[in-house]
């Protein structure tokens, strides 16, 4: 039987936060810290939040060997 590899996981923190703008405009924030090479990055949008740590993913299976 084939041996598979076990499924690769990545480790972040995120932080999210409301700034505000003027009084009646607040938006939120997002810092998203990847643990393994403390790669900082802040967004404004929960979707490109999103996109960053997909890509981050794919990334780590493209390798051919799982990095711990």
């Amino acid at each position: 039987m084939p041996k598979s590899n076990p499924p690769h996981s990545q480790l972040f923190t995120v932080r999210v936060w409301q700034e505000k703008l003027s009084e009646e405009v607040v938006e939120i924030r997002f810092q998203v810290r990847h643990i393994l090479t403390g790669e900082t990055r802040i967004f404004r949008d929960g979707e490109q939040v999103l996109r960053y740590l997909l890509a981050k993913l794919e990334a780590v299976e493209d390798l051919d060997e799982p990095i711990y």
